[in-house]
């Protein structure tokens, strides 16, 4: 049996707010379950819990005085993995029934410290010799997004990373990219080559032939200006794709 019939709770199973528990009282059984999972965290850390468990430890902040079970299960309904809760779009998190202020800036807290720490372990680093944790923070940063983002990241002679930086944002197939732009700023930042990275939103990191099309226009715009174009990294769900080792550059 499912352990969501303990009785007695004070919510409905079918309801995702919750419940509210007057002011300066936690009732026993609430307060059990969280020091229960606080423990099963500092005893196994993350791997020992589900992500709708690791959801709840972080929705105990935001949310002090009430269950929030109901909630993070709806969270998880929503939108599938806790990395997809996470880096979910601030406007959809509001329409949730439940889901305030607080809740959405203690998500966005994990996220920044998520992409904080990835990009920590790759920037001032030689990209070249720290090509797995690149990837990482690729993945860390735009797997989960529903509508695709392009950034630039900017290297130096010695393909040291010194810059990176988000060029723009679009729809769910679609982003404005203006090549132009990205060499203009590699000569403000005095880089002499730069990765491309963007990600696809439906999880198949295969190129369109716009993506293609647009990689060509920036390899003749910055190589006019002697900045090599190392790759371009399209990041799926799952996996990403280098436009250097499919032989697209």
């Amino acid at each position: 049996m499912s352990h969501f019939a303990e009785q007695p709770l004070p919510f409905d199973l079918d309801e995702a707010t919750p419940v509210s528990i007057p002011k300066g009282r936690t009732p026993s059984y609430m307060a059990d379950h969280r020091k229960r999972l606080r423990t099963r965290f500092m005893d196994g850390g993350a791997g020992a819990m589900p992500d709708y468990e690791l959801l709840e430890l972080v929705l105990f902040r935001a949310i002090p005085r009430q269950d929030v079970k109901p909630l993070a299960h709806a969270l998880m309904t929503e939108f599938g993995d806790f990395n997809r809760v996470v880096t979910a779009p601030v406007e959809r998190l509001r329409t949730l029934k439940g889901v305030g202020d607080a809740v959405i800036c203690e998500l966005k807290i994990v996220e920044a410290a998520a992409h904080r720490m990835a990009r920590a372990k790759v920037l001032n680093t030689h990209v070249i010799s720290s090509w797995d944790a690149l990837l990482d923070y690729c993945h860390t940063t735009m797997a989960h997004r529903e509508t695709e983002q392009f950034r630039v990241l900017y290297l130096d002679r010695k393909n040291v990373l010194i810059a990176d930086e988000e060029q723009g944002k679009g729809t769910v197939d679609h982003v404005p990219v203006y090549p132009r732009e990205v060499a203009k700023r590699a000569l403000e930042l005095n880089a002499s080559a730069l990765i491309l990275v963007h990600n696809h939103p439906s999880g198949d990191p295969t190129p369109s032939q716009s993506d293609i099309d647009m990689t060509a226009k920036m390899e003749m715009a910055c190589g006019a200006l002697g900045i090599t174009v190392h790759d371009h990294l399209i990041v799926g769900k799952d996996r990403e794709l280098s436009f250097k080792s499919a032989g697209y550059l």
